[in-house]
């Protein structure tokens, strides 16, 4: 058999690793606070001949924009974050960009207010928060009937919150190097990858709850690995699935759900990793207070 939760050692070294650089990428880099979360106008041009990104941002300085940010769409459009324009101030941008770089065709125009922005925070983050106290509570409700149903909580919520937490440094990184942002469609992505990732844990910890209840061995790590073992073709056939419909997107992904898709991206490849090799983990070492392997898998196996 497999010894997936025997190994629980390195996924944590890992995981670890992961959770490191990804709080460096957020302390360094920091995430980049979209036109939901900020004032300012976005607009999405599209031009008439081919336009380098650099050439684009260069422009834009010159004009006194200096502090937008630039970027290419799947589409091929350019969609440029600034501060708030007027109608004038827009109408002057577009004419000297066809000036510099040939006809230019505005596809959409947003502008957020500061107050506007700052109750758009203010409501994501109590989404974030609201949604990971219902989840703990929920585990904690299902699996009432095992011993330490605590633990089942906590051990997923933890591993929300190390997912969460990797996505998150992986977009600090993106901002950094591609000038992404993170909008209401990223925050959208977190939530759909919380509850993909739970859904996942919850089929794992059922499988546990079984087990325990056929009593197949009277050892709590032996239990947890079989349970992950007989769930495994289940979550990579699932993950894989789904993975197959987030590239698919990603081929014809725009501007306004570019966020939303690579969340999903990210957070469906470390949640399935998380759903089968640290949320389990962590369970057993609540339980056993052991970090490492303490026995063969296939051990006092009924």
């Amino acid at each position: 058999m497999i010894d997936i939760i025997g190994k629980r050692a390195w996924f944590f070294l890992i995981s670890g690793i992961a959770i490191l650089l990804s709080i460096i990428f957020l302390a360094v880099f920091g995430l980049k606070p979209g036109l939901d979360f900020s004032s300012g106008s976005s607009i999405t041009l599209s031009f008439s001949q081919e336009v380098d990104h650099a050439a684009l941002k260069g422009e834009l300085a010159n004009l006194g924009y200096g502090n937008s940010i630039v970027q290419t769409t799947g589409g091929g459009d350019f969609l440029i974050r600034t501060v708030a324009l007027t109608d004038e101030a827009k109408k002057q941008l577009e004419a000297d960009l066809t000036t510099k770089f040939g006809p230019v065709t505005e596809k959409s125009l947003q502008t957020v207010e500061p107050v506007i922005a700052k109750h758009t925070s203010r409501v994501a983050l109590i989404a974030v928060i609201i949604a990971a106290v219902g989840i703990l509570l929920y585990i904690v409700w299902a699996f009432r009937k095992l011993p330490k149903a605590f633990y089942c909580g906590t051990s997923a919520i933890i591993a929300l919150l190390h997912d969460v937490l990797i996505t998150a440094g992986i977009f600090a990184l993106l901002g950094a190097l591609l000038d992404w942002e993170i909008n209401l469609m990223f925050i959208t992505g977190v939530l759909a990858i919380i509850g993909y990732s739970i859904n996942n844990t919850v089929v794992v910890f059922d499988r546990i709850r079984e087990n325990l209840r056929k009593g197949i061995s009277p050892s709590f790590e032996v239990i947890t690995n079989y349970s992950v073992v007989e769930t495994l073709s289940r979550c990579l056939n699932t993950s894989i699935t789904t993975l197959i419909t987030i590239l698919a997107l990603l081929l014809f992904v725009g501007g306004s759900i570019q966020n939303f898709v690579w969340v999903l991206l990210i957070g469906v490849v470390v949640g399935t990793f998380d759903s089968i090799c640290v949320a389990p983990s962590l369970l057993v070492v609540f339980e056993t207070g052991k970090w490492g392997r303490s026995q063969q898998p296939a051990q006092a196996l009924k």
